[in-house]
């Protein structure tokens, strides 16, 4: 089995994952931050939503320079936030489903006003800065969910607003 094979059944569970949780963005609630250091709840947001798009970066690039001048991606509501991510997720997949190992084992290096941040294979790249990066922030976008009274379904399990929903219909 190739390493692109490997990782898609884990790419597709974490994005349905993901994609369930941003359909819980609350339009309106966009500029919420739980402290002001923090991203607002819409940057957050349109963080993990565009994540799958570092993916096709990976797959298609052999290096990413970062100058500082970029402009973040904004989605004025959750539908626009939705069709963005429906659209990255649909481009990874295919690309990560006719990657080779060979393709995957290529060095893949960020770098940030010309200073290196990383390099690695584009496998390593995949699972750290893809799936795991999403992760960490779509764990953050829970809270900042839950701070704001938003029900939401779990990732890995039933979440404590599913069980009240299974404890009622068993009781």
């Amino acid at each position: 089995m190739s390493i692109a094979q490997t990782l898609l059944p884990e790419f597709d569970q974490e994005m349905k994952s993901t994609r369930k949780l941003l359909e819980c963005v609350p339009d309106g609630k966009f500029d919420y931050k739980p402290h002001e250091k923090s991203m607002s709840l819409g940057q957050l947001a349109a963080h993990v939503g565009e994540m799958p798009s570092y993916a096709i970066g990976t797959l298609t690039l052999e290096r990413l320079d970062f100058t500082g001048n970029e402009k973040p991606f904004a989605p004025a509501t959750r539908q626009e936030l939705l069709d963005a991510f429906d659209n990255y997720v649909k481009q990874a997949r295919e690309l990560l489903s006719k990657a080779s190992d060979e393709d995957l084992a290529k060095v893949w290096t960020l770098t940030y006003k010309g200073q290196q941040i990383f390099a690695m294979p584009r496998a390593a790249v995949l699972r750290s800065m893809v799936l795991s990066h999403l992760i960490h922030h779509r764990g953050q976008l829970g809270v900042y969910l839950r701070m704001n009274n938003v029900e939401f379904p779990g990732m890995y399990g039933p979440s404590a607003d599913e069980m009240k929903k299974w404890d009622a219909a068993s009781a």
